[in-house]
């Protein structure tokens, strides 16, 4: 072998290491581009954070007092008044009414009959203005009738239609509308005045539609609701149909309490200590409540 070519094959071997080593290191870097690009910034993992719902919160109904309830009451809509008494629907074909009720003795201390062919459903406050007096709106269950009430004459002002089932009723002061349910997963919107629809919202917890959305409640933009049939309430938030908590009110009454009573239904908020009034239809007993988280110590309560 000549000297040159000798020369020749030593330059070729010193370069192939090199060579290599510039193949492995532009792959590298391809990886490390492709890494970064696929990952996305700390600001944009922040912003999916935001975006991401508060988590479902479980609770329980704590019992903080017990107060009678009249039997005979089917009761489909409950409110408490500014003056501390119960307003209440009571339904049932014949014997349907609209009663205000002392809580402290649940002695009825007004009642006015409906006619015998309305089955008597939720019912709203609705605040006065525009010249008119702090009213009562009850609708009813197959009639497609809303009845309008004078909140403290109990006079009847007037009267609404509407197509469909009634069920629950609420005011929604945020956003100055009433929401009602028909028994399924749907919640409507109407005008407090006209009582027209203008818009609504299906009911979802985790994902799936839940129905036998029955009395309503509404609470600072959102709606507390009876699931008819169960022993339980769902919070609902009114901007997006999703369901924020569920709450257990099981084991109220006792098993002597349960013979003749009904379903559980009727939900009042006291705004005064954030506490509910929750009873059923037929039930013996009325009950303020506290939502607690269901895995925590449930605090004392008292009786009366």
């Amino acid at each position: 072998m000549t000297t040159l070519r000798r020369l020749g094959l030593l330059l070729a071997l010193a370069l192939a290491p090199c060579a290599c080593a510039g193949g492995g290191g532009e792959q590298a870097a391809g990886e490390a581009a492709t890494t970064a690009v696929s990952h996305p910034t700390s600001e944009q993992t922040t912003k999916r954070e935001t975006r991401r719902p508060a988590p479902l919160r479980r609770l329980r109904a704590t019992v903080v007092a017990t107060y009678p309830h009249d039997t005979n009451a089917y009761t489909q809509g409950l409110l408490l008044d500014a003056g501390g008494s119960l307003l209440e629907s009571s339904g049932r074909y014949g014997v349907s009414d609209l009663r205000r009720v002392d809580l402290e003795s649940g002695e009825v201390m007004r009642r006015v009959p409906l006619p015998r062919e309305i089955f008597a459903e939720g019912l709203a406050r609705l605040p006065a203005a525009g010249g008119q007096p702090e009213r009562l709106v009850q609708i009813s269950w197959r009639e497609g009738i809303a009845l309008v009430w004078d909140a403290a004459s109990f006079e009847r002002l007037g009267e609404h239609r509407y197509q469909g089932e009634g069920w629950g009723l609420c005011h929604d002061a945020a956003g100055d509308r009433l929401v009602m349910s028909d028994g399924s997963s749907w919640l409507t919107f109407r005008d407090p005045e006209s009582f027209s629809e203008t818009g609504g919202v299906e009911a979802k917890l985790e994902g799936r539609p839940i129905g036998n959305l029955n009395e309503l409640e509404c609470v600072d933009g959102r709606v507390w609701a009876n699931v008819y049939g169960s022993e339980s309430l769902v919070e609902i938030d009114l901007a997006e149909g999703r369901v924020t908590a569920t709450v257990d009110a099981s084991g109220l009454l006792d098993a002597g309490e349960q013979r003749g009573a009904d379903v559980f239904n009727g939900i009042a908020h006291d705004p005064a200590d954030g506490t509910f009034l929750v009873t059923g239809k037929l039930w013996p007993k009325l009950f303020r409540v506290r939502f607690e988280p269901l895995d925590s110590e449930p605090r004392g309560t008292e009786s009366r």
